[in-house]
């Protein structure tokens, strides 16, 4: 039951409410529960400091004592998840000033973060360990993943009349819910929806493949999937390989660093991805193109030193 939220009541029951009024049925089911577990974290550590008591002071321990168990990114992320409904509260008068203003974000130092993906022989190692057998196995969604950069989920839900043999190309339209079991789901935005070029050996092996097969049934789905399953097949051909151990997602991240490598612009790798924009791209393979970029300078270095 949704009621009258004064100043003196306290900022949980207001933020429950907000999350309840402007996120859910707004946003994907992944991201609202993470203003739902926001609100948790709300109702471990100020469960009540009241709407006019939320200032900047109580705002700061409030980041504080979360960011002792958390990264700093995370702390980011619970900041912003806030701030949209303390501005909103702000406005409607239940609190004289935005305490979010001048907030300090800490966290704890980051783990060290495993490779999330391969060099080109490293994958060339690990497709060669793959058992690509008569019918179609988690192996050949392991195949179509590297070679297209594709999310799990879209993976999940490619269909045989997804694929168009004669001008090789995928069609991107749909994701899966593997999570909730509820079928298919839209793509994650707009850009997610494309076509996805695929070469010759792969239009070869998957026309023979989806033969036969429902048109528009998924090819890897029967019955409930486990991303857990992907990866755990997925890690114990990187073991048998010989290459360090990455995950399903890292398949996309490994496709989308070679081409990168391989001198393919950040449009072109942004649209075959389907992120929503360039920036996105970019912030992902920060690290690659600055090294793509200290090659760069090498070159003109070497080039400017050849003249006279």
């Amino acid at each position: 039951m949704m009621r009258e939220i004064c100043r003196t009541d306290p900022f949980c029951d207001y933020y429950k409410q907000w999350v309840s009024i402007y996120k859910e049925g707004a946003v994907r089911k992944v991201t609202l529960k993470k203003y739902q577990l926001a609100y948790a974290w709300l109702i471990k550590l100020i469960p009540e400091v009241t709407m006019e008591n939320l200032d900047r002071m109580a705002y700061q321990r409030l980041l504080n004592a979360y960011a002792e168990s958390h990264e700093r990114q995370t702390v980011m992320d619970f900041h912003h998840q806030l701030k949209g409904a303390i501005l909103d509260a702000v406005d409607e008068g239940l609190m004289d000033r935005d305490p979010t203003r001048k907030a300090i974000v800490k966290g704890k130092v980051p783990r060290e973060k495993k490779k999330k993906y391969l060099n080109q022989f490293e994958l060339h190692k690990l497709l060669s360990d793959l058992d690509l057998t008569p019918r179609l196995n988690w192996d050949w969604m392991i195949l179509l993943i590297a070679k297209t950069g594709l999310r799990f989920s879209e993976a999940l839900a490619v269909t045989p009349k997804d694929f168009d043999f004669a001008h090789q190309v995928l069609s991107i339209n749909k994701t899966w819910d593997y999570k909730e079991g509820t079928g298919f789901l839209p793509t994650k935005n707009k850009s997610s929806v494309r076509k996805v070029a695929i070469d010759w050996q792969l239009i070869v092996q998957f026309s023979e493949m989806v033969k036969g097969l429902p048109e528009g049934q998924p090819i890897f789905v029967h019955g409930k999937v486990y991303n857990s399953t992907a990866n755990d097949i997925l890690a114990r051909h990187c073991a048998a390989a010989g290459v360090p151990t990455i995950s399903i997602h890292g398949l996309r991240h490994t496709h989308a660093s070679l081409l990168l490598f391989a001198g393919v612009s950040i449009a072109s790798v942004a649209r075959r991805l389907g992120h929503s924009s360039m920036n996105t791209t970019q912030k992902t393979y920060l690290h690659i193109i600055q090294e793509l970029e200290n090659k760069d300078v090498d070159l003109v270095m070497r080039s400017l030193s050849g003249l006279t």
